[in-house]
């Protein structure tokens, strides 16, 4: 959807006039890939459908355990988060989603948030929930869990608290809700495991039923943090089970950070589609743990490699056909040093990007390799892929949908940042986090 309005620090004019300006060399570059690979319509038809949601979380600076260092102009409210998001969108023009977390962004008129949202060519992905911190006023405390909470009356708070968040989602269009819980324990026989994982099924059993007929669940994993002993939903397999005994409309959602080191993600992603129960993603690298940096800046070959999975899986054209069946695509990432803008433009990116090698792939020619055990040869297949150069490919989607050749170099020759400090101030810290 474009946007039916330009935010005042970000004209079409100002896009115009860059991609006036860069569009001899781009088209240089346009000219030798396509003379080198074929089919090129079709992936730039399936690059422009492509889209990443937004979390309104990442619009500021994150931080440590040790410190944050705010980078000035950060939004203030809701309201600036969705300008944010919009800005990022009229940019590359696949960032047409924000996904809220709830309660650090409470829309107060669900319709005239709405309404702010669709004028930025905007909709509301996924609303996620939050057990795992206490907040203000809050009766009782998650410090020993939430829905695995021993005290019936710690899981049943957290329980309305989920099924407030559904509400919220209801009047904003969303269709989804994420769950992810930091329940577990942090020594051995702290916990009864077996009572911990029941607890947890039975608070998820009544959110799911609390479900509107068209909404999906997404049960989130993560192998440990901040519970380091043990986590409740700790790994796919846990939360596959979840997912499965809830009903045909929950599904596990792959955090990339989510997993202990080296662990093959690209297999997780293969067998959960296989399952039917991929929800989606939340994109992000890391190089220890769950680091939240950007997206393809440490393991980028992995990266392809889970998008090799969902093209020969036809989990993102599917979705596209059918949006009931789509896999909810999101960036969720933390930067303390980066402008956050700039960040989310490089993940979006390099997404595109894997996404656009990964449709390079030779399947016929690798499943003849798989079938005749060569591995030398099924090497060579998805590395010619991986190796070549699409980055013109995703500038001339961007081109074509009336985004900016080269976003980042806008975003700088139009000193959107400044304007925002001038706007918002230099020591603002964004709501939520």
């Amino acid at each position: 959807m474009k946007s039916k309005i330009h935010v005042s620090k970000l004209t079409q004019q100002h896009i115009e006039a860059h991609n006036d300006a860069h569009l001899a060399l781009h088209k240089k570059r346009l000219d030798f890939l396509t003379s080198e690979i074929s089919g090129t319509e079709d992936i730039l038809q399936k690059l422009m459908d492509f889209q990443v949601a937004i979390p309104s979380w990442a619009l500021g600076t994150g931080g440590t355990r040790f410190g944050r260092f705010p980078g000035g102009g950060e939004p203030r409210s809701l309201e600036e988060k969705i300008e944010d998001v919009g800005l990022l969108h009229a940019l590359n023009r696949s960032s047409g989603a924000i996904s809220l977390h709830i309660p650090w962004d409470i829309p107060k008129d669900g319709k005239a948030i709405q309404e702010l949202a669709a004028a930025h060519g905007l909709r509301f992905d996924a609303v996620n929930s939050n057990t795992f911190q206490d907040q203000e006023n809050q009766a009782l405390s998650y410090k020993f869990g939430s829905l695995q909470h021993v005290d019936k009356a710690v899981r049943r708070q957290a329980i309305e608290h989920n099924i407030e968040v559904i509400k919220y989602g209801v009047a904003l269009g969303s269709e989804s809700l994420t769950v992810w819980l930091s329940d577990g324990s942090c020594f051995p026989g702290q916990l009864n495991f077996r009572r911990a994982f029941q607890n947890t099924l039975e608070s998820l059993q009544e959110i799911y039923t609390a479900l509107p007929p068209h909404w999906k669940m997404f049960v989130e994993y993560k192998a440990f943090e901040p519970n380091f002993y043990s986590m409740t939903v700790g790994d796919w397999g846990q939360a596959l089970l979840y997912a499965n005994k809830l009903g045909e409309r929950a599904y596990t959602l792959v955090d990339l950070g989510h997993h202990l080191p080296n662990a093959n993600i690209e297999q997780i992603v293969a067998l959960l589609l296989m399952e039917g129960k991929l929800g989606g993603f939340h994109f992000n690298d890391s190089k220890y743990g769950d680091d939240d940096l950007t997206v393809g800046s440490i393991r980028p070959y992995q990266l392809f490699l889970i998008f090799n999975e969902l093209v020969e899986g036809g989990a993102l054209e599917s979705g596209i056909q059918n949006p009931e069946s789509a896999i909810s695509l999101m960036i969720d990432a933390s930067q303390n040093v980066k402008d956050p803008l700039e960040d989310l433009l490089q993940s979006v990116e390099a997404i595109q990007i894997a996404y656009a090698q990964a449709l390079l792939v030779d399947r016929k020619a690798l499943n003849e390799a798989q079938l005749e055990n060569d591995a030398v040869r099924c090497q060579e297949i998805l590395q010619a892929a991986y190796r070549t150069d699409v980055r013109a490919l995703v500038a001339e989607a961007r081109l074509r949908g009336g985004g900016a050749l080269e976003p980042i170099a806008l975003f700088r020759e139009v000193g959107i940042r400044n304007e925002l400090i001038k706007e918002r101030g230099l020591k603002t810290i964004a709501t939520g986090l």
